[in-house]
């Protein structure tokens, strides 16, 4: 692999693992589309994530840090994000339970051109309901059944078409969460799911062949980057009520790749 196309799947990761359009859903398409497309292999992929963890880590370092202080500290503040910290550890849970138990099940998925392009749709659907008056109004801050619940959906966001963050924030809100709340909750979550999956296959990292590290390198500091404008611009989208535009884009890469999978 040459550093250019290292660099150009590290951009495509940082940007589809956080804008919500489904970075596994794109991979499958890329497969079927690209000539000569070939899997980066398992070391490269690791890297990557442990690349778009750090760009969360990064963007949202204030947060962690309130989180680990408040194990420690005695104020209303310091309960609010200890509250915070166990709804993180509950939504986790289900996610977990699903990625493990479910790992046989879904793996057979990223073949499938039609799951794909089904699951864009429902990816768009709710993208767009999080911007219906009810989910707009939402003043809450969440609770533990709304953790268990956004979790269970982050847990469903590995079959590929359902994007991670665009479900997860898109539940929330309509659970009547605050969009802003909604969308710093999903990201936190995505910390321990992605370390798990990282942690997973960690011990592979000692296979990545020397002549592959530069290009492997330059990949994961293309995804670290570009991961740390996705969430800015996200965020940003997600302030200005703007998430149907993702769903529109969602459902022509949906029907689009439908079409590809009856047709092609």
């Amino acid at each position: 692999m040459s550093i250019f196309n290292a660099i150009i799947l590290g951009i495509i990761q940082g940007l589809t693992e956080f804008l919500p359009v489904s970075s596994s859903g794109h991979l499958v398409i890329a497969e079927h589309l690209l000539p000569g497309w070939q899997q980066t292999g398992i070391v490269f992929e690791i890297l990557l994530h442990l690349a778009t963890l750090l760009a969360v880590i990064i963007f949202f370092r204030r947060d962690l840090f309130l989180l680990i202080q408040s194990l420690y500290t005695k104020s209303t503040e310091a309960r609010q994000q200890r509250f915070l910290l166990l709804m993180i550890i509950l939504a986790t849970i289900p996610t977990g339970i699903i990625g493990l138990a479910g790992k046989k099940i879904f793996v057979g998925l990223f073949e499938r051109l039609d799951v794909v392009g089904g699951m864009l749709l429902v990816t768009a659907l709710l993208l767009w309901l999080a911007e219906s008056p009810r989910a707009q109004k939402g003043e809450r801050s969440g609770n533990i059944k709304d953790a268990i619940l956004i979790g269970i959906t982050q847990g469903l966001a590995i079959i590929p078409g359902i994007s991670r963050s665009g479900s997860t924030i898109s539940v929330a809100m309509l659970l009547g969460i605050e969009p802003e709340k909604a969308a710093r909750f999903s990201f936190l979550i995505s910390i321990p799911a992605i370390s798990g999956a990282a942690l997973l296959n960690f011990k592979e990292i000692s296979n990545l062949p020397t002549e592959q590290i530069p290009a492997s390198l330059c990949g994961a500091v293309a995804a670290l980057v570009t991961g740390l404008m996705a969430l800015k611009f996200l965020l940003m989208i997600i302030k200005k009520r703007r998430l149907r535009l993702f769903s529109i884009y969602c459902t022509i890469a949906g029907c689009g790749t439908l079409l590809l999978a009856f047709t092609g």
